[in-house]
C-alpha cells in the first residue's frame, strides 16, 4: 500500500495518476482542496492534516510506502511560522508516524531552495546546503529543515530519497503557484526578467519519484531539473503557446525594488498577500544553474521532456480548464 500526502497539489495529483496507471492501490490525503475524480477503485481519498498527528498515526497503518508531497510555498513575510509549522513540523510528524507504522520507504518533495540557490559563478548539486547566505528565502530554510527531519528518520532506519524539484511546470491552479506565470502572461503581463533558474515538467517529477521508489536507492538526494533558462526565454515561449503578445519590458534591480516595497504598503490597505515581496523580486533576479546529472547516473534510462513540449502541454491543459 501506498500512501501520498499533498494529493491535490500539482505534483500529488500527477503521481496519484501515474501510480493508478500502473495499478498501484493508492491512499491519499489532501487538507482543503479535495482531489479531482480519478474514478478508480484503487484511489482512497482521505482529507487529513499532517499536524494531525493522530490521525497521521491511523492512516499509516499497513502503508508500505509514502509519497511525502504535502507542503506550504509561500514566500510572504506574515505566513512565516505557518510556513515553518507545515514544512518543518508537518514532515516530523510524517517521518514519526512511518516510523511507528514501520514503514518501509519514504520519498520527500523537497525543493531546490533548500540546497541554497543564490551562489555566484557556482552550479548548484546536491553537495550544497542551504546557509544563510546562499538564501534570501524563509521558504528555502523550511524546506531545509524539512529535508533534516527526513534523514533523522533515515538515521533511526527508514529507507529515505528526497528529491529537490526547480520550478515545477504543470497544469495547476494558475491562480496559485507556478502556474500563475503562465495566467500572467495569458493576462498580457509586460514584464520580463533576464534571471536563469531551473524548469521541470510535473510529469517528469513524478515519473522519477516513482522510479526512485521503485528501486533500491536509499539515502540519497536528487535534483529535479530539466532545463536552465531564462525567465524571459519561458515567457516567450509561454507567449506564443497562447498566442499571445510576450513580456516586452525588462525589470531591473531598481525597479524591482520599487515594486515590492509598493505591493507591501498597498497589503498593509487592502489586507491582502503582497503579488511580489522582498524574496520573490530577488530570486527573479537572480541567475542560478542547476547540474542535473547525479538522478541519470542513478537512473541512466530517464529522459527529461523538452521544454517546449511541456509548455505546449501545459498551455493546451489550461485552456481546457479556464475556458
Amino acid at each position: 500500500m501506498i500512501l501520498v500526502t499533498g494529493g491535490a497539489g500539482l505534483v500529488g495529483r500527477e503521481l496519484i495518476a501515474q501510480l493508478l496507471a500502473k495499478g498501484e492501490a493508492v491512499t491519499a490525503i489532501y487538507h482543503k482542496t479535495a482531489l479531482p475524480a480519478f474514478n478508480s477503485p484503487l484511489l482512497t481519498a482521505l482529507q487529513c492534516d499532517i499536524l494531525d498527528v493522530v490521525g497521521l498515526e491511523a492512516l499509516m497503518q499497513g502503508i508500505d510506502k509514502v509519497y511525502h508531497c504535502a507542503a506550504l510555498v509561500n514566500f510572504t513575510p506574515s505566513r512565516k511560522q505557518e510556513l515553518y509549522k507545515i514544512n518543518v513540523e508537518g514532515t516530523a510528524n510524517v517521518v514519526n508516524a512511518a516510523l511507528q507504522a514501520s514503514v518501509k520507504k519514504i520519498l520527500h518533495v523537497s525543493s531546490v531552495a533548500a540546497l541554497g540557490r543564490i551562489r555566484k559563478n557556482e552550479v548548484v548539486n546536491e553537495n550544497m546546503q542551504w546557509t544563510p547566505g546562499t538564501s534570501n528565502s524563509n521558504y528555502g530554510q523550511s524546506k531545509y529543515l524539512g529535508e533534516m527531519e527526513v534523514w533523522r528518520g533515515a538515521g533511526e532506519g527508514l529507507e529515505a530519497v528526497v528529491v529537490n524539484p526547480s520550478i515545477i511546470l504543470g497544469p495547476g491552479n494558475w491562480n496559485s503557484g507556478s502556474a500563475q506565470m503562465f495566467k500572467s502572461v495569458y493576462d498580457g503581463f509586460p514584464w520580463y526578467s533576464e534571471g536563469v533558474t531551473g524548469f521541470v515538467d510535473v510529469r517528469d517529477v513524478a515519473k522519477a519519484m516513482i522510479e526512485l521508489m521503485d528501486s533500491d536507492i536509499s539515502g540519497e538526494r536528487f535534483i529535479l531539473s530539466a532545463h536552465n533558462r531564462t525567465y524571459k526565454e519561458v515567457f516567450e515561449l509561454i507567449a506564443k503557446a497562447f498566442g499571445k503578445k510576450a513580456p516586452h519590458k525588462k525589470v531591473t534591480p531598481l525597479l524591482a525594488a520599487l515594486v515590492w516595497r509598493l505591493e507591501k504598503i498597498k497589503s498593509l490597505f487592502n489586507g491582502k498577500a503582497p503579488l511580489v515581496t522582498k524574496e520573490t523580486a530577488e530570486t527573479a533576479l537572480v541567475q542560478v544553474k542547476y547540474d542535473n546529472s547525479k538522478l541519470k547516473k542513478f537512473l541512466p534510462g530517464f529522459e527529461y521532456r523538452l521544454i517546449e513540449d511541456t509548455v505546449q502541454y501545459t498551455c493546451e491543459q489550461l485552456l481546457k480548464q479556464n475556458g
